[in-house]
């Protein structure tokens, strides 16, 4: 398949595969994790990146290029899609707690490590806490509404968060 046919998801699993064999390991993050886990209800056009052990800037160039994509500035763009790529620092992390579980999904001989549903939740309440981002905090209804979540540990991470508030909050928007 051709860069400019794919969906975000085969765009995602392709690069993250692409970069895999050439020895850099990613996990896919942000709003392209929320387009994946509500097959697209919310569409990002960014995907993040977030290495699991640091790896040099030129090195991603050098591999990215490989596929096409060319920096410019602190994304990484193919002419060929309107996607595009950015790669956050390690470690990987949802607010002030590491992530624990990562989520894996496979087509053929393709792998895409993102964040699971429950932490794909708390990074974007983590927007929605931090910065009153209230499209994080509908994007954050959406997974809830499309995926099993564990809502206890959200709730959990939102505590220590200190976001008890804004947690509770967020559960009676879920409810309606």
């Amino acid at each position: 398949m051709k860069i400019k046919e794919m969906s975000l998801r085969d765009l995602a699993l392709y690069i993250s595969d692409h970069l895999r064999k050439h020895g850099v390991d990613v996990v896919l993050s942000g709003g392209a994790c929320v387009t994946i886990h509500t097959e697209n209800k919310y569409i990002s056009y960014d995907l993040d990146f977030v290495p699991l052990h640091y790896t040099k800037r030129s090195k991603i160039r050098d591999i990215l290029e490989e596929i096409g994509f060319v920096e410019e500035g602190r994304h990484f763009r193919n002419p060929q899609t309107q996607f595009f790529i950015e790669f956050l620092a390690p470690p990987l992390a949802v607010g002030e707690e590491p992530v624990k579980e990562i989520a894996e999904i496979r087509s053929g001989d393709l792998l895409l490590k993102l964040l699971s549903p429950t932490d794909c939740v708390k990074d974007r309440l983590a927007a929605y806490y931090h910065w009153n981002d209230n499209q994080a905090l509908e994007q954050a209804l959406l997974v809830c509404r499309d995926q099993a979540v564990d809502l206890k540990e959200v709730e959990r991470w939102s505590e220590n968060e200190e976001m008890g508030d804004k947690f509770r909050e967020f559960k009676r928007m879920l409810r309606k």
